[in-house]
């Protein structure tokens, strides 16, 4: 019983850690400044953290623990909660890419070596596709059950 409170504290600590390192990445690259100036939404700062906040805790608890339905919901409902799901993480995931590679000026050092003047948004575009696509293949091969 000792041996499990303690590790359930190493746990717990250790996820602050962790939670915080992330939150100080996401502010030191500006992530979350740049997607509310993109978007003109200063005056909703108080639910991007809200936001933020509650997909952190629902996608830990995702992670941590197995959810068992038992056939309560749906198969077209359980269907439409992976979509959206999927759709929000590979939003997250692409945001954080962008941002990182935006702050590391990766864009304009690659267009200037190449010298590519016109056609930047088609690049950005098919990249985007380009990671939909393996994304979309990854999964439908099922490479990542072991």
């Amino acid at each position: 019983m000792g041996s499990q409170i303690f590790l359930g504290i190493v746990g717990f600590s250790s996820g602050f850690l962790v939670a915080g390192g992330v939150v100080a990445l996401m502010i030191g690259l500006g992530i979350i400044t740049r997607f509310i100036g993109v978007t003109h939404t200063a005056k909703y700062i108080a639910s991007f953290e809200d936001a933020i906040l509650a997909g952190t805790v629902v996608g830990t608890i995702l992670t941590v623990f197995e959810i068992h339905t038992n056939g309560v919901i749906p198969a077209i409902l359980s269907g439409i909660i992976l979509l959206l799901t999927g759709l929000f993480m590979g939003i997250f995931v692409g945001g954080w890419i962008m941002a990182l590679a935006e702050v590391v000026n990766v864009f304009p050092v690659f267009f200037r070596r190449f010298g590519i003047i016109k056609g930047m948004s088609w690049i950005v575009i098919t990249m985007a596709i380009g990671k939909i696509s393996g994304s979309m293949y990854y999964f439908y091969m099922r490479w990542g059950k072991s």
